[in-house]
């Protein structure tokens, strides 16, 4: 049951950062580099735009898991993945998942 309530609240964590990033905070000022429709992560020390789309992406989200475990979510700016940047850009190359 202890393993239930964790995972529980993972997935309303996850949830609560994809609507953060999905709704675009007005007030923060977004890098010129970032369109719309996309964020900034940073693998390492590589700073990566990822279109929003990728929220959905099977292999992205368990990053984002692992991000939450490791990181939180009290952050400003670039969001830290802990992976390195050619494992992110692999995920980034397969197929652009539909919406």
């Amino acid at each position: 049951m202890p393993n239930t309530k964790k995972k529980i609240v993972e997935v309303l964590n996850l949830k609560r950062l994809q609507k953060s990033l999905l709704s675009g905070k007005k007030e923060m000022r977004v890098p010129d580099d970032v369109k719309e429709g996309h964020f900034a992560v940073v693998a390492v020390d590589e700073r990566i735009i990822v279109p929003l789309s990728f929220l959905t992406h099977p292999s992205f989200l368990r990053l984002l898991e692992q991000a939450a475990e490791e990181y939180g979510f009290h952050h400003r700016g670039a969001l830290n993945l802990p992976c390195r940047p050619n494992e992110l850009h692999r995920i980034l190359a397969e197929e652009t998942p539909s919406n």
